[in-house]
C-alpha cells in the first residue's frame, strides 16, 4: 500500500472534527468508509493515530506528529493545482459564495465584471445575506466560502483578511461642511448623525476608533439608527444628518452631486474584509483564484 493524499485528507478532517460521523458528513462519505481509510493509514504507519472512545476522539503521539504534515500536504496540493490550472483547465466551474451587505451590494459588483473577463470559465453565484446566515450555509456545505466585515470565531471555520476598506465622512451637498476636503473631529461632532444600527460592522469600526482616540461615541448627536446602508444614504441625502460609511457605497450619489466625501483630520477609520471557509475542506481552485484576485485589487485608492 502506498501513502496517498486522500487518506491524509480524511485523517486531518477526523482530527479537526473530533468525530468520525461528523467528518464523514463533511467529506460526503459513509462513516464505515472513513473508518476503513483511517485503519489503512494506521496499518501503513504501523501505529495507532487516533484513540476512539464513546465521548470523543483524541490523537495519539503518532497522530499529533502526523497532523501538521497532513495539513501541509493539503496546502501543497492546493498550491500545485493553482499553479497548473492554466494548463489543465481546472478554472472551470461554478463558484458559490456569500457576502455581507456592504461587500455584496457595493464592493463586489464593480469587481465581478473584471474578474469575469479575466476568467470567463468561472461562473459565480453570489448570495448577499448577514454573517450568521453565511456561516450556517458554509458549515452546511451550501457555499464554498464567504466574505464578511469582521472576523468570525467558529470552531469549524478559518478566516483571513483579503481586502481593506476605510469609512469616510459623508455629507449632503449644500451642508455647511460641504466643499471642504478635511474637517476636525470636534467640529464634526457638533452636527447630527445618521448611523447604522448598533452591532453592525460599520458602527463597530467607527465606535472602536473613536474610543481608541479617547472620544466617547455617545457624544455624537445621533438622530437616526438605520438597518441598512441604503437607508442611511437616503437619510443623509434628505439632510437629516452626516454619516460614516464606505466610499464604495456612495459612488453613484457622489457622481450625481447628491453627497460629498470628506476626511476627518488625523483620524482613519480603516477596516479589513475577511474570507471565511471550512477548516476541513480545501477551497476549490476557482475560489483560491477569486480570493487572489480580490487581494490584488485593493479597495483603497
Amino acid at each position: 500500500m502506498a501513502l496517498n493524499y486522500h487518506q491524509l485528507h480524511i485523517f486531518y478532517t477526523v482530527a479537526q472534527r473530533g468525530s468520525f460521523s461528523v467528518a464523514a458528513q463533511a467529506l460526503h462519505m459513509t462513516q464505515p468508509a472513513v473508518t476503513m481509510q483511517i485503519q489503512s493509514l494506521e496499518d501503513y504507519f504501523g501505529s495507532k493515530l487516533l484513540v476512539r472512545s464513546t465521548k470523543k476522539i483524541e490523537l495519539t503521539e503518532a497522530g499529533e506528529t502526523l497532523l501538521p504534515f497532513a495539513r501541509q500536504s493539503m496546502e501543497l496540493i492546493r498550491e500545485t493545482e493553482q499553479a497548473m490550472s492554466s494548463f489543465t483547465f481546472m478554472l472551470e466551474g461554478r463558484l458559490q459564495l456569500g457576502a455581507s451587505l456592504t461587500i455584496g451590494e457595493y464592493v463586489l459588483p464593480r469587481l465581478l465584471g473584471p474578474f469575469g473577463r479575466q476568467y470567463p470559465q468561472i461562473s459565480i453565484m453570489l448570495k448577499v445575506m448577514n454573517t450568521t446566515q453565511i456561516v450556517e450555509e458554509i458549515v452546511n456545505h451550501q457555499l464554498n466560502f464567504g466574505l464578511v466585515e469582521a472576523p468570525v470565531h467558529h470552531p469549524d471555520l478559518v478566516f483571513e483578511a483579503v481586502m481593506e476598506d476605510e469609512l469616510k465622512l459623508i455629507v449632503p451637498t449644500g451642508h455647511p461642511l460641504a466643499g471642504r476636503r478635511q474637517v476636525g473631529i470636534e467640529e464634526v461632532m457638533s452636527y447630527p448623525f445618521v448611523l447604522r444600527e448598533k452591532g453592525s460592522g460599520t458602527r463597530q469600526v467607527m465606535e472602536e476608533e473613536l474610543e481608541r482616540r479617547g472620544i466617547d461615541p455617545t457624544r455624537m448627536k445621533t438622530v437616526m439608527e438605520l438597518g441598512s446602508t441604503g437607508a442611511v444614504k437616503s437619510a443623509v441625502e434628505a439632510g437629516f444628518g452626516l454619516t460614516l460609511i464606505s466610499p464604495s457605497s456612495v459612488k453613484h450619489e457622489v457622481a450625481l452631486g447628491l453627497v460629498e466625501i470628506l476626511d476627518i483630520k488625523d483620524i482613519s477609520f480603516k477596516r479589513q474584509f475577511y474570507s471565511i471557509h471550512l477548516k476541513s475542506t480545501l477551497l476549490p481552485v476557482s475560489a483560491v483564484t477569486f480570493l487572489t484576485f480580490l487581494r490584488e485589487h485593493k479597495l483603497l485608492p
